[in-house]
């Protein structure tokens, strides 16, 4: 069979999280239009009776302004050393120039195919040709293919191309998973995800969320988990007038958590000041940064 790793890079919100949902069919990792949702390497295990593909995806690639930044781009580097193929994505819509750049700074080992995205969206077909051209002819590119993750257009033979890079091999995951990470994590992320959905502005970055308690009881799921902000004003716009807005967060969280898990979950929110939290490092030990 074939078996491998596939690290996905690309600059924030070129659609990353989006890719890797598609190609698991699952949801795998949280998506939101504002940048740098993503903040761990995130293993997805896609597993079938000719191949087992080990997808990562890594936070954008961006400069570290926090510890926390710096946390983010160290997984990056990390996805570097174990890849046996790149898939290096870019918004179709958006200048060569800058992807370019980030490519050619990962000093790539493994072999890459150049996923062009977004490309429904592109209005200019012209410049859709160059963009292949020009990619086509870089040195880290094997080739490019286009798609859109959104619609999951192009995704079957993506993994096709991916398929025919990997060596043979015995499965490095035995079973049905389909990660490393465990549940827990899972829940606290589908929670940040609707941070990121329901607040504006600067809110989502200065928030993180501790899962607490996690308990399988006979007919549901106990959660109870943390909202950690950097500032009691914080505070004060995730809980919302009355505790409006922190109910209508639980509520959409929990419809997920319930898709998620497959079965009923009672979910109990709770917001807890940490100031400065990002450049802590005890506390971002302790959040699993």
């Amino acid at each position: 069979m074939k078996a491998g790793f596939v690290n996905i890079f690309g600059k924030p919100n070129a659609g990353k999280s989006t890719l890797l949902n598609a190609l698991m069919g699952e949801k795998m990792a949280i998506v939101s239009h504002k940048v740098q949702t993503t903040r761990h390497r995130i293993k997805a295990i896609l597993t079938d009776k000719d191949y087992q593909v080990i997808f990562s995806d890594t936070p954008g690639i961006i400069e570290p302004k926090y510890k926390l930044h710096e946390k983010m781009m160290q997984a990056v580097k990390g996805s570097l050393e174990d890849a046996d193929l790149a898939l290096l994505i870019t918004d179709a819509r958006e200048p060569v120039a800058e992807s370019h750049a980030v490519f050619s700074a990962l000093r790539l080992k493994a072999p890459a195919i150049i996923i062009l995205n977004k490309v429904d969206a592109v209005k200019d077909e012209q410049a859709l040709k160059d963009a292949v051209l020009f990619f086509e002819q870089q040195p880290y590119c094997k080739e490019v293919v286009q798609i859109s993750a959104l619609k999951k257009k192009g995704i079957d033979e993506l993994l096709k191309r991916i398929l025919s890079y990997l060596p043979e091999g015995h499965p490095f995951y035995e079973g049905d998973d389909l990660s490393d990470m465990p549940t827990k994590f899972f829940v606290s992320e589908l929670i940040r995800e609707k941070i990121f959905q329901l607040y504006q502005e600067e809110l989502p970055y200065h928030a993180t969320v501790l899962v607490q308690e996690f308990k399988e009881k006979t007919t549901l799921t106990k959660i109870s988990a943390d909202i950690i902000v950097q500032r009691e004003t914080q505070k004060g716009i995730i809980l919302g007038e009355g505790g409006s807005m922190i109910k209508q967060l639980g509520t959409l969280a929990r419809k997920d958590i319930e898709a998620f898990l497959d079965r009923k979950v009672f979910l109990e929110l709770f917001v807890k000041v940490r100031p400065k939290w990002r450049d802590n490092e005890t506390h971002l030990k302790e959040y699993g940064y």
